[in-house]
């Protein structure tokens, strides 16, 4: 069978490490799924959702130029009505009620991840850049013009 990004299947867990789990996809076929992708919610412990021999219905994620199959079980779960997965709401330990407005809106955005980095690493370089300037008149003038060092 021809594996594709995409794709929903079933497998069976064969192994499981600290940083994710292996998945026996059939025709001499594996792939791993990450620990971030095993569940909806928050995973310490692989161990706690996933035992060795279970079956488990995966979406693949991608195939890499060597063949390694990602994997996400999460993905591959319907989500509950609202379009929202499980464990998606509003952090533990929040301010209270006062700031579910702030919060809907972060939620409802349009920017994607790569939309959000860009500006992140914008962001940075002119904070970077304005370091290194004031670094620069530092060193110029910042010790009165004697070598005391």
């Amino acid at each position: 069978m021809a594996f594709e990004a995409g794709q929903i299947v079933e497998g069976k867990v064969t192994g499981i490490m600290n940083y994710g789990a292996f998945v026996d996809l059939g025709d001499n076929t594996s792939g791993m799924v990450h620990i971030s992708e095993v569940a909806s919610v928050y995973v310490k412990e692989i161990k706690d959702h996933l035992t060795v021999g279970q079956t488990v219905k995966v979406k693949i994620l991608g195939i890499d130029e060597k063949g390694k199959i990602s994997l996400s079980i999460k993905q591959a779960e319907p989500r509950p009505q609202g379009g929202r997965r499980m464990g998606g709401g509003r952090p533990q330990g929040g301010r209270g009620g006062s700031d579910n407005g702030e919060w809907n809106r972060r939620q409802n955005t349009s920017d994607n991840f790569d939309d959000m980095l860009s500006k992140f690493m914008a962001s940075s370089d002119e904070k970077i850049s304005g370091l290194k300037k004031d670094n620069r008149r530092s060193r110029k003038g910042g010790n009165g013009g004697s070598n005391q060092w």
